[in-house]
C-alpha cells in the first residue's frame, strides 16, 4: 500500500485556508441551547450481560431536540467517582452489544460508548438508536442527509448528541466531573474533536484517532474511497450546488472546530490511509487550539491505524494528564 497524500514534512507545516462561517459560533450556540432546554433527565438501567467483574449498564440521555439517544456504561465495582473515556464509534457502526467494549473499565476508568443515531449496521454488533428526522435528496449513507442546509444536516444532530452525552455523563454519581476525556476513532474521532470544541472546559481532554469529517473540501476532491465520495457522487447529480454543499460543510468541519478547543489532545495519523487522508488530519491537528497537543505517525498503516498499541499509548497519556 502506497503513501495516500503529501511527505511528513508537508505535513507537519500543513496549514489550509479553511472557510469558517461568520455565525458558527451563534448557530452552535442556539443549536445546543435548544437541546439543552429538550428531553427528559438521563436514566441508566441494568443489563444482563456475562460480565462480571464490572458493572454494565444502559444509559438512555437526551439528545438534538430531546430524542432519546442509548449508550452502554461500563464501569468498575468501585463506586468511584473515577474518571471517565466517552467514546465515539466509526461510521455506520453501532454502540455493539452490551460489555462487547472492556478495555477502558479494565483500566480503571468509567467508559462510555455513544450509539450514533441511524447509524450501526454496517458492520460490528448493531446499534439501537433511530434518527426520527427526514432529510432531502440523499445519496445512500449519511454523508448527504439534509445536506441542503445547516439546519437540516445530518451531523447537526449527532454533534449535538455528543455534547449532550458530556453533560449526561456529569451527573453520574460515579463519575468525576473534571476528568473527562472524549476519543474515537474515525467517524468517533472527528466526532471526539467537534465535541471537545462545543462542550468547552465541560471536558478534560481529546484523543482523536485517525479522525474523519476534517477538511471537507480536500477530503471531497482528493479522497478515492468511501464515505467522503458520498459528497463528490450528490454534487456529481446536483450540478452547481457546490457552494451550498461546502457552506453547510464548514459549519462541521472538524479542522475548522479544532481552533476552538483547549483541553490537551492526543492525535493518530496513518501514513497509508486511503479513507481519511493525512492531511485532513493534520489540517485539524494544526489549527488545534490548546498548545497541549502531540500526534501518534503510523508511517506503514492505513485507515486501521495503531490500534492496540495506541490504545495503550492513549492509556499512558491519559493517566499523565486526568
Amino acid at each position: 500500500m502506497p503513501l495516500t497524500d503529501l511527505p511528513l514534512a508537508d505535513l507537519e507545516r500543513y496549514r489550509p485556508h479553511l472557510d469558517e462561517p461568520d455565525d458558527l459560533d451563534d448557530f452552535w450556540s442556539t443549536t445546543l441551547s435548544a437541546a439543552r432546554a429538550a428531553g427528559a433527565a438521563p436514566v441508566l438501567a441494568p443489563v444482563a450481560t456475562p460480565v462480571r467483574e464490572l458493572v454494565v449498564e444502559d444509559l438512555t440521555f437526551p439528545g438534538f431536540a430531546g430524542d432519546p439517544v442509548r449508550a452502554w456504561v461500563v464501569r468498575p465495582r468501585d463506586p468511584g467517582p473515577h474518571a471517565c473515556v466517552v467514546e465515539y464509534v466509526g461510521y455506520n457502526g453501532g454502540r455493539g452489544a452490551p460489555g462487547e467494549k472492556l478495555q477502558w473499565a479494565a483500566a480503571g476508568y468509567v467508559h462510555v460508548v455513544m450509539d450514533t443515531r441511524g447509524q450501526g449496521s454496517g458492520w460490528g454488533s448493531g446499534g439501537h438508536t433511530p434518527d426520527p428526522h427526514g432529510a432531502g435528496p440523499s445519496v445512500p449513507g449519511f454523508m448527504t442527509r439534509g445536506l441542503e442546509s445547516p439546519e437540516t444536516y445530518y451531523y447537526r444532530r449527532v454533534f449535538t448528541d455528543a455534547v449532550r452525552l458530556v453533560d449526561a455523563v456529569r451527573t453520574l454519581p460515579f463519575v468525576d466531573p473534571d476528568r473527562i476525556a472524549l476519543t474515537g476513532a474515525s467517524q468517533g474521532g472527528g466526532i471526539s474533536i467537534a465535541a471537545t470544541a462545543l462542550a468547552g472546559d465541560l471536558v478534560a481532554a481529546c484523543l482523536p484517532d485517525v479522525p474523519f469529517l476534517c477538511h471537507f473540501r480536500r477530503a471531497v476532491e482528493l479522497t478515492p474511497e468511501l464515505p467522503f465520495t458520498e459528497i463528490a457522487r450528490y454534487l456529481a447529480v446536483h450540478r452547481g450546488s457546490e457552494e451550498t454543499v461546502f457552506r453547510t460543510l464548514s459549519y462541521f468541519d472538524g479542522a475548522v472546530l479544532a481552533r476552538r478547543a483547549r483541553v490537551p489532545a492526543l492525535f493518530s495519523v496513518a501514513l497509508m490511509d486511503a479513507i481519511v487522508l493525512p492531511s485532513t488530519v493534520y489540517a485539524a491537528y494544526n489549527g488545534y487550539g490548546g498548545q497541549d497537543r502531540s500526534i501518534e505517525v503510523y508511517p506503514w498503516n492505513g485507515h486501521e491505524g495503531g490500534q492496540v498499541p495506541h490504545w495503550i499509548r492513549q492509556v499512558d497519556w491519559l493517566r499523565s494528564r486526568l
